[in-house]
């Protein structure tokens, strides 16, 4: 495939063909002996451990002295270097449950023989929307989305690019995995969610994910939009939603009464998403030019949330790598990769990911069969989420779908 090829200098730069990752919250690995042994039990060369991460309630099944972590809002978990954040009003606020554990998880791990990416969450940041409201995207209601910071923010964008930077300069690493870098929007798993937000239909929540805040509004009026109209055309399509007729519009956002407006829409948000990843990717190449750089991400532009899409040519040309989340059907999963490792370039990956998990709902017996397909699609790296969470049985899938995948 044409992702193959020499790996540029610096060795974590390029493809590792065949390289198997699993990711793990610090605390996973901090204050648990058995994790690295762990780890690479399962035949795994990486890991992916989080350095920046959002509110979350996690099982912690094989740890010694734990069993439920409760990080109560977005934070880091490295030790922040002060002077860069100087001056900043908006700045990352440090785990004070779990301080300095990357540090602690990271050294364990390398000393182990395993390679240590720092996975760190850009847009997804309960605490800095809580914090900073102004930094939040707005529906065309007025309704703000505390969980999910605004693309085009200038704010948002420098912080999310010196965040990464930070990250990408920690010494324990061999590259970085960023997730949420783009747009964020209305469809995501909030702490006691009660929105049935998975009964919408797509373009339903693709409307509520469109963004008005002052930096978007700017946005619109620079690409020649008509913002109080196209905020009245959302408003106006979701109210058949809202009334239960969830059949009022067709497959896609432009059916849903925003003519002539939705492509313009469309292209202005992608060109925010491109200058967004191209300053966070020109970040991290800044503070670390030999390391690599992964996006969660997904080949319709139009993607919102942890894995936001981004056009193929454009995440290849800003020099990153992509991350791509199968856990839906593996007839579609393996189509993304296959389609992606027929325009990567030599020198960066297209990675698979699959969910192994069989409580969030992870089809282990089938793990295997899936990463072979996976490999055949020609994927250059698998992942698992996620080594952390999984019970004993989710543990042997693991195992079992590596030694299937290394097979191939």
């Amino acid at each position: 495939m044409s992702g193959d090829g020499p790996r540029p200098a610096g060795g974590g730069a390029g493809p590792d063909r065949g390289a198997v990752g699993v990711y793990l919250y610090p605390w996973d690995a901090a204050g648990d002996p058995a994790c690295a042994d762990r780890v690479t039990g399962l035949g795994a060369d990486r890991v992916l451990l989080a350095a920046a991460y959002h509110t979350v309630r996690a099982l912690n099944p094989a740890h010694p002295s734990r069993r439920v972590v409760t990080a109560d809002h977005s934070a880091v978990y490295y030790r922040p270097d002060r002077s860069r954040w100087s001056g900043r009003e908006v700045q990352p606020a440090v785990a004070t449950w779990a301080p300095g554990a990357f540090h602690e998880g990271a050294q364990a791990l390398r000393s182990a023989g395993l390679g240590v990416y720092a996975w760190a969450v850009l847009t997804h940041n309960q605490r800095l929307g809580t914090v900073h409201p102004d930094l939040a995207v707005v529906n065309a209601f007025g309704d703000r989305y505390p969980w999910a910071l605004c693309a085009a923010n200038p704010r948002v964008r420098e912080y999310c690019a010196t965040l990464a930077a930070e990250v990408a300069a920690l010494p324990e690493i061999d590259g970085v995995e960023l997730e949420s870098c783009g747009w964020y929007g209305f469809e995501h798993l909030h702490a006691h969610d009660k929105t049935g937000s998975a009964a919408l239909p797509q373009p339903a929540r693709e409307l509520l994910s469109l963004c008005f805040c002052a930096a978007c509004r700017i946005e619109y009026e620079k690409a020649g939009i008509a913002v109080d109209r196209l905020r009245d055309q959302v408003r106006d399509a979701l109210e058949p939603v809202f009334a239960g007729d969830l059949g009022a519009f067709g497959e896609d956002a432009a059916s849903a009464g925003l003519e002539p407006d939705a492509q313009p829409v469309h292209a202005a948000r992608a060109a925010v998403a491109d200058r967004f990843r191209a300053e966070v990717v020109a970040a991290v190449r800044e503070a670390r030019p030999d390391i690599a750089v992964l996006l969660h991400t997904h080949p319709d532009p139009r993607r919102l949330g942890a894995n936001p899409g981004a056009d193929p040519a454009a995440l290849f040309a800003q020099g990153a790598g992509a991350v791509l989340q199968c856990w839906g059907p593996m007839d579609e999963g393996a189509a993304t990769v296959a389609a992606l490792a027929r325009q990567a370039p030599a020198g960066l990956p297209v990675v698979a990911s699959l969910l192994a998990i069989a409580n969030l709902g992870g089809r282990i017996s089938d793990l295997s069969a899936d990463a072979v397909r996976l490999r055949e699609a020609g994927a250059d790296e698998l992942r698992f989420y996620h080594a952390g969470l999984a019970s004993g049985a989710d543990l042997r899938a693991i195992r079992a779908a590596t030694a299937a995948w290394r097979a191939r």
